[in-house]
């Protein structure tokens, strides 16, 4: 592979003093795209600081990027190799600790045991029925326009209002949960995302109250499925993937939904095409997983003239290897789906055409329910959270005329931004439900998100 180019002297703001490249806060938010240029001045990998005091190494050409991920015999998954945290060199409260410490799930799994565990996932995930996984989609995003649509302000935050919650619906309605228990999985995942104390506990008793439930009364939901694979996944082991499912799929999808949204409704979009080809390009241009899938080296490894030692964490900067220059020459050769956003190798993501599916959906449906949407701020100024893992916009505020319910039905309107879509009685009754101002909560609306859904779907 080739050697690295000569390092520049002016590094990135933000970069401390041991020559490692900062990949969090302000700096990094404000201007990821230019640390991945400065990056790829060390050549195939760089040193990186993903939070402080915990080092790692970061891929950063596509090239190298497939070369790690196809090659599970040099590159494991398994953090209990990780020097530095087993030195107790990574402090114990480390932002770093939640995303990388071992589970006893597929990402963190190797050989049979990995196996064994994807199995059981991928073949759940293929009886769930795709028509379905749209009407879910569909009624989900139904659910959340009219609760800002028929606003009298005409204005939303599309990343707290839609994007967000979107997917967390999705997936509750996927697993088969109850409303109480899935208002808790949806507070549990949330916080932490958003690192609250103790909602590693709330997600958790959620999610065993959910399995000690279908022990009891099985059903056709995706907990159910897993819980009867023939891998006969324990108790825990279920648990596990359905917290590596609603964490590796919610929040990407979320970034997703966002990100295309904004492409669509951008300054620079081309009218006419269609919204796969917004949700094409945020994967390649904009991955929502931007630096994650952390490998630990068997042994000492040389790669483009750098040594990656054995047991430090080796990332891959899917963002960086997707924009690769290099790549970007010949791009328009590949095939559409030849970007990383989703992984590669024995791990790479196995619900990427149902997420795929989840992410067109949500924006079509959006653009059909809110015909004359905008954004209120051009495409270039919005922000992005300063996170390594993900690349997901702060806030998407837009703006529409707000909706209105005369009887008979949903008004009819020209439509701004036309999306072909499928009409079905399902559809026909979700847009009817979607044009129906936010009625004030009764006693037995009361609670969470997903038990507010789940009783505005009953028409109560």
């Amino acid at each position: 592979m080739q050697q690295p180019h000569d390092f520049q002297e002016t590094p990135p703001p933000g970069c401390p003093a041991h020559g490692n490249v900062q990949l969090y806060g302000p700096s990094f938010g404000a201007d990821p795209d230019g640390h991945y240029a400065h990056l790829r001045s060390f050549g195939l990998s760089a040193p990186v600081d993903i939070a402080p005091d915990v080092q790692a190494e970061l891929v950063t050409s596509y090239d190298a990027a497939l070369y790690v991920l196809q090659n599970p015999a040099s590159f494991v998954r398994d953090s209990r190799r990780w020097n530095a945290l087993n030195e107790g060199r990574v402090p114990a409260d480390s932002p770093a600790l939640p995303m990388l410490s071992y589970r006893p799930n597929a990402l963190f799994s190797d050989g049979a045991a990995h196996a064994r565990l994807r199995q059981a996932v991928t073949d759940s995930l293929a009886t769930v029925d795709e028509l379905r996984l749209v009407r879910q989609t569909q009624q989900s995003a139904d659910y959340l326009i009219s609760r800002f649509g028929s606003e009298p302000r005409g204005q939303a935050e599309l990343m707290a209002e839609y994007a967000q919650p979107l997917p967390l619906l999705v997936f509750s309605d996927l697993f088969g949960c109850p409303p109480e228990i899935g208002d808790r999985v949806i507070a549990g995942i949330s916080g932490i995302f958003e690192g609250t104390p103790g909602a590693d506990e709330v997600l958790g008793g959620a999610l065993t109250e959910l399995i000690a439930l279908k022990r009891r009364r099985p059903d056709s939901d995706l907990t159910t499925r897993l819980m009867l694979h023939p891998a006969r996944l324990s108790d825990e082991e279920v648990l596990h993937q359905l917290v590596t499912l609603l964490s590796g799929g919610t929040a990407p999808l979320s970034a997703t939904i966002g990100t295309s949204s904004a492409l669509y409704l951008g300054e620079d979009w081309q009218s006419g095409l269609p919204v796969e080809d917004a949700v094409a390009q945020t994967l390649w241009n904009y991955a929502p997983i931007a630096n994650y899938a952390a490998h630990y080296p068997a042994h000492d490894v040389e790669l483009g003239g750098r040594t990656l030692r054995a047991n430090d964490p080796v990332l891959i900067s899917f963002a960086a290897a997707n924009t690769d220059p290099k790549l970007t020459e010949h791009r328009e050769q590949l095939s559409a789906k030849a970007h990383l956003a989703f992984g590669a190798g024995p791990h790479a993501c196995p619900a990427k055409d149902p997420a795929f599916m989840i992410a067109v959906t949500a924006v079509e449906t959006l653009l059909n329910r809110l015909p004359d949407i905008e954004m209120r701020v051009p495409f270039k100024t919005l922000t992005w959270a300063p996170s390594p893992w993900s690349r997901t916009l702060v806030t998407l505020p837009v703006r529409f005329t707000p909706q209105s319910a005369p009887a008979g039905g949903p008004p009819t309107r020209t439509q701004a931004h036309p999306v072909p879509q499928q009409s079905t009685a399902a559809d026909q009754h979700a847009a009817t439900r979607a044009t129906r101002p936010a009625a004030p909560a009764s006693p037995q609306q009361k609670g969470g998100l997903f038990s507010r859904f789940l009783a505005w779907t009953r028409g109560e």
